[in-house]
């Protein structure tokens, strides 16, 4: 049986990409102000389902973040991922150099990858065929590009890992980390 010892985790900074706000200061005062981020899906067409509400996030514009090229081979749950850990280090007022990039790591949980553009390209696959298909494909679904895509935006050149186990992987990201 192996011995564990306990670490202290402490949480030096915050980023937020979320129904109610897109900055961490957005996201907070929503809190306070009890504002709601359901609301109808807009995101596709959801007349055909059960509910057709949802928390969406609202008036993300990757180009605000990211040159052009970057953000169209990122889907946007990895978008959301770098964003969120860039505003996390400003926050933190941390900054990653030559020094100590081998030792700051990533380690992002999440659901599921990039379900969006799977979708997009099966239909690309149906209706033109494979040979139209993007080969940024893969790279762009993967659940593990949100942490992939975060080391190399943020220049992080430590462990990296990306948990993938539903509802509980935010929490098991911080018990990795």
């Amino acid at each position: 049986m192996t011995n564990f010892e306990l670490k202290r985790v402490v949480v030096t900074g915050m980023g937020a990409i979320t129904p109610i706000g897109n900055t961490l200061s957005d996201y907070w005062d929503g809190l306070l102000k009890g504002k709601s981020g359901i609301g109808p899906i807009t995101l596709f067409d959801a007349s055909k389902h059960k509910s057709r509400i949802a928390g969406e996030v609202k008036g993300f514009d990757p180009h605000d973040y990211m040159d052009r090229k970057q953000a169209k081979h990122m889907d946007r749950f990895a978008q959301f991922a770098v964003v969120a850990s860039k505003q996390a280090i400003a926050d933190a007022k941390f900054e990653i150099n030559d020094l100590n990039a081998e030792q700051v790591g990533v380690m992002i949980g999440t659901g599921v990858g990039g379900i969006k553009v799977l979708e997009d390209q099966q239909e690309i696959y149906l209706t033109r065929g494979p040979g139209r298909c993007s080969p940024f494909m893969v790279p762009m679904m993967i659940a593990n590009m949100a942490a992939g895509l975060t080391a190399i935006h943020t220049g992080a050149k430590g462990p990296n890992s990306c948990p993938v186990t539903a509802c509980t992987s935010g929490s098991h990201a911080v018990g990795d980390a």
